[in-house]
C-alpha cells in the first residue's frame, strides 16, 4: 500500500534533475510557488488568505501539470480525455 504523499507535488520530493545542485534550495513543483507569492504580499497568515491572482493559479496548475506528465509520461491533455488511460 503506498501513502497518500508517496506520489504528489505535494511532497516536495519531487525536483527537475537539470539545475540540481546540492546545497541549496531546489525549484519543486509543489506548493512553494503559492506560499512565496504569500509572503511576498505581506499577508499575516491569518484567514482570510488573499485572493490569488490568475497568473499564480496557472503558475501553479503548470507545475502540478508539468510533474503528472514526469511521474506518468502521459500527456495531461490525454489523461482529462480519458482518464483511463493511466491504468491501460
Amino acid at each position: 500500500m503506498l501513502g497518500d504523499e508517496a506520489l504528489t507535488p505535494d511532497s516536495s520530493r519531487f525536483w527537475p534533475f537539470e539545475g540540481y545542485e546540492p546545497g541549496r534550495s531546489q525549484p519543486s513543483f509543489d506548493k512553494q510557488f503559492v506560499r512565496d507569492w504569500c509572503e511576498e504580499t505581506g499577508w499575516n497568515k491569518t484567514p482570510p488568505g488573499p485572493e490569488l491572482p490568475d497568473d499564480v493559479v496557472a503558475g501553479t496548475r503548470a507545475r502540478y501539470v508539468e510533474a503528472f506528465e514526469l511521474v506518468t509520461g502521459f500527456d495531461f491533455a490525454t489523461y482529462l480525455a480519458d482518464p483511463e488511460v493511466v491504468l491501460r
